[in-house]
């Protein structure tokens, strides 16, 4: 009996739930689509392309891709910038995004709250590209407003941005967190949100200060969503973006010690030496690299704290 009923259930929970899997269509379309079909393409790294033979007719090489990868002189300066910027990036994006967060908790007017909510993700929103141009109008050596109006008032002399490498890291690091931290800053103010509000009203009726309260009620409960947060953040560590370091630089050559990542590195070598081996080589390398980084990251996580680990 107990058999004839349990796929009358199975069908009745289906049933239930159908437009729900019917909304995941979509979604499951995309991601196989976008993340699985490419990763036949994988073969594309151990292979010498040659469009007159296509992708799987072209000569098998190996790891020759790889090599040719690691042994440039340039080898060590873009896993170098790649690394540290991304590293910058996590950390002073999340001191940040968390405090954009907390402040705008604080905002109590709902009207306030929403309009500073749309200014500070308003930054996410905006093209690269428009970006770039924003930021070479503040540092044209011609008419940049730095250059023009700050530098002058201060009675410094005219700096030419785009060929002195040494101011980079810090613009580079002010643009992406300006540009980024808006997004992140959401997340964080929903989790924020969503803490019952009985633990900060005990907290004000034992006399603990405001930033009492952020330190020992808000940034506690809101640490797995940072944890699982930073934690993609660091399976992507080996990746930039691409438009921040190329389009905002404006591919300058006098400043390619500071801006130029793997990302960049493969663009312009694909264009310059049309070689999809090497620029699929060093996509596969981001992606294993990013994939033990997730597994480490997470097992060290586990072993703090069992319960934030992501998985």
């Amino acid at each position: 009996m107990a058999a004839i009923q349990m796929p009358n259930k199975k069908v009745k929970r289906i049933l239930k739930y159908s437009p729900l899997y019917v909304m995941m269509i979509p979604g499951i379309v995309y991601m196989l689509i976008n993340n699985y079909m490419p990763m036949f393409g994988l073969t594309i790294a151990f292979k010498d392309i040659d469009y007159a033979k296509g992708i799987w007719g072209s000569d098998w090489i190996g790891l020759k891709n790889f090599e040719y990868l690691f042994k440039t002189q340039d080898a060590f300066i873009i896993t170098r910038n790649t690394i540290l910027y991304n590293t910058a990036f996590i950390i002073l994006g999340l001191i940040a995004s968390v405090g954009l967060a907390i402040l705008l908790n604080e905002i109590k007017s709902k009207f306030a709250s929403r309009f500073y909510q749309s200014v500070v993700i308003l930054p996410f929103l905006i093209s690269m590209v428009l970006v770039s141009y924003l930021v070479y109008s503040m540092l044209s050596m011609e008419n940049g407003f730095i250059n023009k109006t700050i530098l002058p008032a201060v009675g410094l002399d005219p700096i030419s941005w785009y060929s002195e490498p040494k101011y980079w890291p810090f613009i580079l690091t002010f643009v992406h967190i300006w540009k980024g931290a808006g997004y992140s800053c959401i997340v964080y103010l929903a989790a924020i949100i969503g803490i019952d509000q009985e633990y900060y009203e005990a907290a004000t009726l034992d006399g603990a200060s405001k930033f009492q309260q952020i330190r020992t009620i808000t940034i506690p409960l809101i640490t797995p969503v940072i944890i699982m947060l930073t934690m993609l953040a660091i399976g992507r560590i080996f990746y930039s973006d691409f438009g921040l370091f190329y389009q905002v630089p404006m591919d300058s050559g006098a400043i390619y010690d500071t801006t130029n990542v793997v990302d960049t590195y493969v663009y312009r070598g694909l264009m310059q030496l049309g070689d999809i081996g090497m620029a699929s080589a060093a996509g596969f390398y981001q992606s294993i690299v990013g994939f033990v980084l997730v597994i480490v990251s997470n097992f060290i996580v586990r072993k703090i704290n069992k319960e934030n680990a992501l998985f």
